[in-house]
């Protein structure tokens, strides 16, 4: 692996500042930017308005530490799912979503999972390293070029709902949607970005003081502490006091809906008091329940409830006047849908 610095960790700044200290011109920074983000170059060679003299010695300096798609499986759907190979030879896993009015990339944030969901496929590889912020912008254009070529319209929505914890990786993640908003980087509306996080108290709070403009979903399958903890481990250390407490402060700050993405089992969480207890959960701000069908990863522990359970969900719900939506998963064939991503490949 190389020892050249990563070029994409520079600031524009930084960049026209190596320029000058060169003995060359602070505008030559901004040439280089442009390429390395808006035109996402892989490599120098690619930066066609610089003589070959600059071009080589940004090659003595610095590495483009781009991503590369190792292997993309297309789902009968029109899913597709690419295993993103990174600079160091880690996988991760991306996925293209289209329906007939949009295109949306999920998109990883670590390298395994820093939680420990007990019906996710990702958290049981162990949390190898956070990704950068260079590692998340390049699954958007890989997603965004494929969108383009498959589906014939640019991508229009981006959720962080892949591997990872996005809130555990929180400083990349929050520089990775600067460079995909900016006008310098892809330009898209923060409005089409879904941040969705199993629940991190202190980093909900964080988002909130720093005025993001991006949308926010939990992860939250249940409102009574001891089933949720039975699913989801970390509840225990995340109580859903806390979360909750979390949240409000959030809407306060915000003034943005609350999605909850919530999957129904068999057996855990189908039975009435669970429904009550969602509701009371959902009424302290504005929010939307999104019911996720549940893909089995293999173990029989967990099985998708039947369609009673789940009517009875959407019925207490809107009597409630509670927006909920019934989600069918896409791309289960490629092993692409939600909780699935494992690195199977």
């Amino acid at each position: 692996m190389s020892d050249k610095k990563d070029i994409r960790a520079l600031t524009k700044d930084q960049l026209r500042d190596f320029f000058e200290k060169e003995g060359d011109q602070a505008f030559r920074g901004n040439q280089v930017y442009e390429w390395l983000w808006s035109k996402s170059a892989h490599t120098f060679t690619d930066m066609t308005n610089l003589s070959k003299e600059t071009r080589s010695m940004l090659e003595e300096n610095f590495v483009i530490n781009h991503i590369k798609v190792d292997d993309m499986q297309k789902s009968s759907d029109g899913t597709i799912k690419n295993a993103v190979k990174l600079h160091d030879g880690l996988i991760v896993e991306s996925v293209l979503i289209p329906t007939k009015s949009r295109t949306t990339a999920c998109v990883s944030s670590q390298v395994g999972c820093s939680l420990d969901c007990k019906f996710c496929a990702t958290s049981r590889l162990k949390r190898m390293r956070n990704l950068n912020p260079d590692e998340i912008y390049d699954q958007v254009v890989a997603i965004d070029n494929e969108s383009r070529l498959y589906h014939d319209r640019p991508l229009s929505n981006i959720v962080f709902m892949g591997m990872g914890e996005p809130l555990m990786n929180y400083n990349n993640v929050l520089k990775a949607i600067d460079k995909i908003t900016s006008p310098e980087g892809l330009g898209m509306s923060p409005k089409r970005i879904v941040v969705s996080t199993s629940g991190v108290p202190k980093m909900i709070k964080k988002m909130a003081d720093e005025d993001v403009k991006f949308k926010l979903a939990v992860s939250l399958h249940s409102a009574i502490d001891e089933v949720r903890t039975s699913i989801m481990p970390f509840n225990a250390t995340f109580p859903l006091k806390d979360l909750r407490e979390a949240l409000e402060y959030w809407y306060a700050k915000t003034k943005n809906r609350i999605t909850y993405e919530y999957v129904v089992w068999k057996g855990i969480n189908d039975q009435k008091k669970d429904v009550d207890a969602l509701i009371d959960f959902c009424k302290f701000a504005p929010s939307k329940v999104n019911l996720i069908e549940y893909n089995p990863i293999d173990d029989g522990m967990f099985q998708q409830a039947n369609d009673e359970a789940i009517n009875m969900y959407v019925s207490m719900l809107e009597r409630h006047n509670i927006t909920v939506t019934v989600r069918r998963s896409r791309g289960k064939d490629i092993d692409a849908a939600c909780g699935q991503l494992a690195n199977k490949s």
